[in-house]
């Protein structure tokens, strides 16, 4: 009996000192990846090279097949196992000609406009359009207005994002609605085109455009949006001479779907190389700015953390996947190609690899998304059971010294969500979002608006999560 006890008390004792001495060694790692994301620039001249030489890179453009062999290339240089080019079918529609819109009135005289197309906008006729304007607050004023009073006229939804709110995500939440869907609206009721204030708390110059969307019910009518300024000094025009017109000219084109691709990089792991980790960003971007935030940010960041491996000689349990995502912005076609195709390998490959000659990584084990700017990280959103959540909560004394304070069940992002119906546990990076939508869409999403050591904490701390997951499992 004492003998028993005593080995009790010894196992208990070599437990507790086990855990401290693992914990001892975890925080050093974490300390080393920190260390490393923060004393190398890769991520940042990578960035700069995406935006200033690049630009610009909707997917199915020129653009974006050369961004597409350049993420292929620099994957390639950092001498990773196995890189490769996953095939998926885009849209590919193309701006044109820059937009332009004049008011035209006797009273306040006329003025010049500047919109920016919304993405997948038809465009008008080559001579453009005028036709007077009716300004709505939202579609139950629309609604109240009716066919009657919105007929042949253009509908202007002027529709502020809310100041009030503390996480600027909800406040566009709020607003993108009026973008995405605005011109069927408008289009039932008789308008001839759309104009919506850009969906930001931003008040400046910079118009923001981004995805909408037609029905088949209604007429496809041209659709753009104005500045959050230049919306303000409509709505004065307005109220000045609410008979005034407005002409407009886009002059977009849609051409037929072309080939594009995922760019994928891999260190294979050493234990479980069937088993994978993916995090990844979109690698497309709206054509009128040049993508810094939205999001060059996460494509470097998480290419880099394959770098940053390397450089640290840290040999993953797990294979480590950096997936460049195409389309996000449209259609997402690239993170449904992905998820079609992690099935159909999980569905060809659900026995032991125990015995293969050459293992091969189908199963993923986690998945993460980084697609909220290259801002300070404040922590992960969390898309997996309650159980799996409990456990990444329990690392959080290992990520705190680093800022890293929110680890909260919730969403994940657009490119791996078609991953959770393989039960797949997903992640989001959260940085700090007051000042995204800035710069969201617009032309000020730029190179220089991006800091150095906000985005290379960003990578930091997903190779700590990373290095986490690896380690431990979910």
């Amino acid at each position: 009996m004492k003998n028993l006890l005593l080995f009790s008390i010894l196992y208990l004792l070599s437990s507790i000192f086990n855990g401290a001495l693992s914990q001892k060694q975890d925080s050093l790692m974490i300390s080393r990846i920190f260390a490393d994301a923060l004393t190398h620039n890769d991520s940042y001249r990578n960035l700069e090279y995406l935006c200033t030489k690049i630009g610009g890179r909707l997917a199915g453009t020129p653009e974006s097949m050369k961004a597409v062999k350049w993420a292929e290339k620099t994957l390639k240089s950092m001498g990773l196992d196995t890189v490769f080019l996953q095939e998926c079918t885009v849209r590919y529609w193309e701006r044109g000609e820059k937009e332009t819109g004049r008011v035209i009135s006797s009273v306040t005289g006329n003025k010049d406009l500047h919109p920016d197309a919304l993405g997948g906008s038809v465009p008008t006729p080559k001579e453009g359009l005028s036709a007077k304007v009716v300004e709505v607050a939202n579609y139950n004023e629309l609604k109240r207005l009716g066919k009657e009073k919105i007929a042949g006229k253009i509908v202007f939804i002027n529709h502020p994002a809310d100041p009030s709110l503390y996480n600027t995500f909800a406040a566009y939440g709020g607003v993108a609605g009026y973008r995405v869907r605005g011109a069927v609206q408008a289009a039932y009721y008789g308008a001839v085109a759309f104009i919506v204030r850009s969906a930001t708390t931003a008040h400046d110059e910079y118009p923001h455009t981004g995805i909408m969307h037609y029905a088949d019910t209604v007429n496809k009518i041209p659709a753009v949006a104005l500045s959050t300024n230049e919306s303000d000094r409509l709505h004065n025009w307005l109220e000045q001479d609410p008979d005034l017109s407005v002409s407009i000219k886009v002059s977009s084109i849609e051409h037929p779907s072309v080939v594009s691709y995922n760019v994928i990089g891999e260190i294979r792991g050493a234990e479980h190389p069937e088993g994978i980790i993916a995090f990844g960003g979109h690698l497309d971007c709206w054509d009128n700015g040049q993508g810094a935030h939205d999001d060059g940010a996460g494509v470097v960041q998480t290419m880099d953390i394959l770098r940053l491996y390397r450089s640290l000689g840290i040999k993953p349990k797990h294979t480590l996947r950096a997936v460049v995502f195409m389309d996000e912005e449209m259609e997402q076609r690239g993170g449904k190609a992905y998820a079609e195709e992690a099935k159909k390998m999980l569905d060809k490959n659900n026995i032991s690899v125990t015995h293969r000659p050459s293992p091969i990584a189908y199963r993923h084990i986690a998945a993460i998304e980084a697609d909220r700017g290259g801002f300070s990280p404040w922590g992960f959103s969390i898309d997996a059971t309650d159980e799996q959540v409990k456990k990444v909560q329990s690392w959080k004394n290992l990520l705190l010294p680093y800022g890293i304070y929110i680890l909260e069940k919730g969403g994940s992002g657009v490119d791996i969500k078609d991953l959770k119906p393989l039960g797949v546990p997903l992640f989001g990076l959260i940085t700090d979002w007051q000042r995204y939508f800035d710069y969201h869409h617009s032309a000020n999403d730029s190179f220089d608006k991006v800091n150095i050591r906000e985005l290379q904490l960003g990578t930091g701390a997903m190779g700590a999560l990373v290095y986490l997951i690896d380690q431990y499992g979910l």
